[in-house]
C-alpha cells in the first residue's frame, strides 16, 4: 500500500446561501482519500464509524480503489456528525453543532498491510492520537499532517510533539498565525518550520496558496469560479490531491512539491463547485488535466527586455 490516510468518516449538515444539504458523506479522511485516488491505488483508511454510518458511502470509498480494512464499525455507536452554516463570505462559518460520538473513543490500529506505507496523511484530529499513528508506521518517506485551531489553542504540546515528526504540515492563514503568535505569514512560517516540518503549505481559501521549501516559497493562485456551493472538505481535498500526486511520482523534489500544490489546488476548485463529495464522484483524468493546466495559464506572465534603470533618464 503506497498511500495511508488516517482521519474522519463523518456526516456532515452544511447551509450555505446557496442551499443546503442534510447527512452529507463527509470528515477528513473521505476528502483526502477520494482526491488522492485520482492519482494512485489503492489507498488504505483508517478511521472509525457507528453501524449508522451507510453501507453505500463504503462501498463508493472501494469503488474509488480505498482499501477500507482499517476503519472500524463500532456496533451501537454513532457516527461522527458536524452541523455548519456559512455566510456569504464563504471563508466565514459557524459550527451549530458537533457530536463526536463513535470519536470519544477512537485509538487507532493500522492494520499491518499499511505499516509500511511510504506515503502518510494524517487528517485534522486529536494530536496525540496522530502521534500514537506514526509510532506504528514503520518507515514512511513523507508524512503529511493537518491540525486546526481547536488543538492548537488546547493542546499545544502536543501539537509541537507531532510536528516534530512530520515532513509537511497543512493549515490555513489563521491557524499559522495562531501557531506562531506572530501576525506576519513569511515569518510565521519560518517560525513553524523551525518546529519540525521541512515543508509548509499554509492555505489562504479564494486567494490561493503558499509552499514553503526551506529558504524557498512558491505561490500558487486560487483558480477563479463563479459559482462556489459549498467550501466543506476543500481543504481536505487539496491535501489527498497533493499528496495523492506525490504518492503517484513516487518522489519528493521541489519540482514535484510544487506540482503537487497545483493539483491539490486544482481538487480543490472541483470540491467547493457541488455539495459534499457530489463534484468528485466522476471526475475525468482529462478534466482534472485541464483545470491543472489552467493554473498555469493564469500564473504565467511574461517581461519586457527592458533594462530597468533610471526612470528620470
Amino acid at each position: 500500500m503506497n498511500l495511508c490516510v488516517i482521519g474522519t468518516l463523518a456526516y456532515d449538515s452544511i447551509e450555505t446561501p446557496f442551499g443546503r444539504a442534510d447527512d452529507a458523506l463527509g470528515g477528513s479522511a473521505t476528502y483526502i482519500a477520494t482526491s488522492a485516488s485520482y492519482f494512485t491505488q489503492p489507498i488504505g483508511v483508517v478511521g472509525i464509524v457507528g453501524d449508522d454510518f451507510s453501507s453505500d458511502a463504503l462501498e463508493f470509498l472501494r469503488s474509488r480503489g480505498v482499501d477500507t480494512s482499517g476503519v472500524v464499525v463500532k456496533e451501537g455507536g454513532k457516527t461522527f456528525r458536524w452541523s455548519g452554516r456559512y455566510h456569504h463570505d464563504l471563508n466565514q462559518r459557524d459550527t451549530l453543532d458537533t457530536q463526536l460520538n463513535v470519536l470519544l473513543d477512537f485509538d487507532p490500529v493500522i492494520p499491518e498491510a499499511l505499516r509500511d506505507a511510504e506515503f502518510v496523511c494524517l487528517g485534522n484530529f486529536d494530536p496525540t492520537l496522530q502521534g500514537k499513528v506514526l509510532d506504528q508506521m514503520r518507515n514512511p518517506k513523507f508524512i503529511v499532517c493537518d491540525t486546526m485551531n481547536f488543538w492548537i489553542e488546547g493542546a499545544l504540546e502536543e501539537v509541537k510533539k507531532v510536528l516534530a515528526r512530520v515532513d509537511c504540515l497543512i493549515i490555513n492563514d489563521s491557524e499559522a498565525r495562531l501557531l506562531s503568535n506572530h501576525p506576519n505569514l513569511i515569518r510565521s512560517a519560518r517560525m513553524i518550520m523551525e518546529m519540525g516540518p521541512h515543508v509548509l503549505i499554509i492555505k489562504k481559501g479564494e486567494h490561493g496558496a503558499l509552499l514553503f521549501i526551506g529558504n524557498e516559497m512558491f505561490s500558487a493562485p486560487a483558480y477563479p469560479l463563479e459559482e462556489l456551493y459549498d467550501p466543506t472538505g476543500a481543504g481536505d481535498t487539496f491535501a489527498g490531491g497533493f499528496i495523492g500526486y506525490l504518492a503517484r511520482v513516487g518522489a519528493v523534489t521541489e519540482t514535484t512539491l510544487r506540482r503537487a500544490v497545483i493539483y491539490g489546488s486544482a481538487m480543490a476548485s472541483f470540491c467547493v463547485q457541488q455539495f459534499s463529495l457530489d463534484a468528485m464522484k466522476n471526475l475525468s483524468n482529462q478534466e482534472i488535466q485541464q483545470r491543472a493546466d489552467a493554473f498555469r495559464t493564469i500564473a504565467q506572465f511574461d517581461l519586457d527586455e527592458v533594462e530597468i534603470g533610471d526612470a528620470t533618464a
